[in-house]
């Protein structure tokens, strides 16, 4: 059975951290980029940030994420199938529903959803 399944969301005060995964149960994981997405009420969704199951490099829509600088860090553990974002210093305005998603061609075309997780900072 295909799926990715987040978990982790929740309600956190500005500043606060917290740590999303996805569950992944798709053939062929160790090749796949996971991307990360939210969507806040009234706007559209947005893409947060992708990951390489393969080799672990992590690319961000915040370029201050690269640089190690930012406040948003993906990872995985491909013993678990899981990857994860890692969310500190959160911001009212990163509340939102996130997703991950799965591109098996590692080509920007994400073509299997989550169901999403709910995050609130207020």
């Amino acid at each position: 059975h295909v799926q990715l399944v987040e978990s982790g969301g929740g309600s956190v005060r500005p500043g606060g951290s917290l740590r999303l995964s996805c569950e992944a149960s798709v053939d062929g994981y160790a090749s796949y980029c996971i991307g990360w997405f939210r969507q806040a009420p009234g706007k559209e969704r947005e893409a947060v940030a992708a990951i390489c199951t393969g080799d672990g490099r992590a690319y961000y829509h915040d370029s201050e994420n690269d640089s190690g600088k930012g406040r948003f860090t993906s990872s995985r553990d491909n013993a678990k199938t899981t990857v994860y974002l890692q969310m500190n210093s959160l911001k009212p305005e990163d509340t939102g529903l996130y997703y991950c998603a799965a591109d098996p061609s590692c080509r920007g075309i994400f073509d299997l959803w989550g169901q999403g997780t709910q995050v609130t900072v207020s």
